[in-house]
């Protein structure tokens, strides 16, 4: 057989339709067969006038979105490049060969002037995740939650050094009221709210001002609502951090954006308020890394009727000392013991929410085991206890030794952890090109989202595949059923002549 040579190209191509073009098991295909994208125009109606020039289809706009991270092209400038010669795209925006493709400069302009305040990638992330709860896919019964990093844009060696205000936790007021109880129980005057502001006389304006509990942080100034994150052996850089909780299936139920620099035990509760508002009656148990094992947090599961999965955590002791675990508490008579036997009696409850129990100096000057047990100088061994503690005693002494921890805690890594890698991998999180927490709080809702969207379509796929399978299985075992009938039916026929 002769070689054959293509040496022009052919420009009188004739293309009957793109859906003849488009693969049957192409990801658009599932995508479009999973949800009914006309959900989008309700959400956005109240944004646009009534007159004027037409606008953009915003499902269209949306649909930009979802392919810019599903198929992980970052880029909004390089999406539109992709979608003016991919028929793939194209026919999932229903766009015809001969219909131009909206500039990437629209996208950015419309969130501008109608998005960038609205609820609308919000009330996106909930629908979605509504479809998927529909068709049965999402399972609530226990929530896995953690928080991740995403690297801002911002130089890590371009920052100020700033003194900003110490942010008043959520649980400060509780916190206050349960330590002025403890302290008047044991005969002790009540902390006041100010105790921490003293007055002051300001020579600039002449008047009184407070001093408010301040720290020095480094500000980037490239972004300056990112924070200095800085965890383990990772790299240090400016980031943001998204908390996150998602059910056992991999389907993210909520997530909340902060600056990098605030810790995973304090953006715990601002995602956890969102998952409470929209979930809390399906929710039986939650299951959190180590780094969430403190008094506040367990409280604030265990008194709303759910059960809290953590880890064993390591006592954070010197090397050669004992652990406080080797120090016994005496629930009736408020006391410690040491592993000496002696007595460490209650002194005070400080402000953080902490008794202080104390022991004789005299008891510890010429104790055999004072090497083990402090270095003070007063020989006086200080052993606190929260007094939110007997929460953190129930989940780590109680809950953890359960059979139901075996069954639940070793999921985390194949859910929550998972959502965090794939999204990473595929979706556009491990960094970010936009500036600003509400609008990486925007792009991380549509992230969760297109994750939720494409975990959701393929399980869609491929249980309407296997429902076809079963017919197609079925019929054929009927056919030749009536075909070996009708052969047993002749063969006896003859046999009986």
């Amino acid at each position: 057989m002769a070689m054959t040579r293509r040496n022009n190209k052919n420009d009188n191509i004739i293309l009957n339709t793109i859906e003849e073009l488009v693969p049957q098991d192409h990801d658009v295909r599932m995508l479009e067969s999973c949800i009914d994208w006309n959900f989008i125009y309700p959400l956005v109606e109240n944004l646009y006038s009534d007159v004027g020039r037409p606008s953009i289809d915003p499902v269209v706009l949306f649909k930009m979105i979802f392919i810019n991270i599903i198929f992980g092209i970052g880029s909004m400038r390089k999406t539109c490049r992709e979608i003016q010669v991919n028929l793939a795209y194209r026919w999932f925006l229903g766009i015809s060969m001969d219909e131009k493709v909206p500039n990437y400069s629209t996208w950015s302009q419309n969130y501008i002037r109608r998005y960038s305040d609205s609820e609308v990638f919000e009330k996106i992330f909930d629908q979605i995740l509504k479809q998927a709860v529909s068709y049965g896919f999402v399972d609530m019964d226990s929530v896995y939650g953690d928080s991740t990093h995403q690297k801002a844009n911002a130089n890590k060696n371009k920052y100020t050094d700033e003194e900003v205000e110490i942010m008043k936790k959520v649980y400060e007021n509780d916190l206050l009221e349960e330590i002025n109880k403890d302290r008047e129980e044991h005969g002790k005057k009540p902390i006041k709210k100010n105790e921490k502001e003293e007055l002051n006389f300001d020579e600039g304006t002449g008047k009184l001002k407070r001093d408010i509990e301040t720290k020095h942080i480094k500000m980037s100034k490239t972004d300056p609502e990112s924070g200095c994150f800085h965890k383990g052996e990772k790299e240090k850089c400016f980031a943001y951090s998204h908390q996150t909780f998602c059910d056992r299936n991999g389907f993210v139920l909520a997530s909340v954006c902060v600056a990098g620099n605030i810790h995973d035990s304090v953006s715990f509760f601002s995602a956890y308020k969102v998952l409470k508002e929209k979930y809390m009656d399906q929710i039986k148990n939650i299951c959190l890394d180590a780094g969430y094992l403190t008094p506040a947090i367990c409280k604030t599961i265990l008194e709303n009727g759910q059960k809290m999965y953590a880890p064993y955590k390591r006592p954070m002791t010197k090397q050669g000392y004992y652990k406080k675990y080797e120090y016994v508490y005496d629930e009736g008579y408020d006391c410690y013991l040491c592993p000496n036997h002696k007595v460490l009696s209650y002194s005070t409850t400080n402000k953080l929410g902490y008794k202080e129990y104390k022991s004789n100096p005299k008891d510890c000057e010429n104790c055999p085991l004072r090497k083990r047990c402090t270095s003070s100088k007063n020989f006086q061994k200080v052993v606190t206890r929260h007094v939110w503690e007997k929460y953190r005693e129930e989940v780590m002494d109680e809950i953890r030794h359960t059979s139901k921890w075996k069954e639940i805690y070793p999921r985390r890594k194949e859910s929550i952890e998972r959502v965090f890698a794939d999204c990473k991998e595929h979706h556009t999180l491990r960094y970010t090109r936009l500036r600003g927490l509400k609008k990486n709080q925007h792009q991380s809702l549509m992230i969760f989202a297109c994750h939720n969207l494409k975990r959701m379509s393929k399980w869609r796929w491929k249980s309407i595949s296997k429902t076809i399978q079963y017919y197609v299985k079925n019929i054929i075992i009927r056919y030749f059923k009536k075909k070996e009938k009708r052969y047993l039916f002749i063969s006896t026929t003859l046999s009986t002549i």
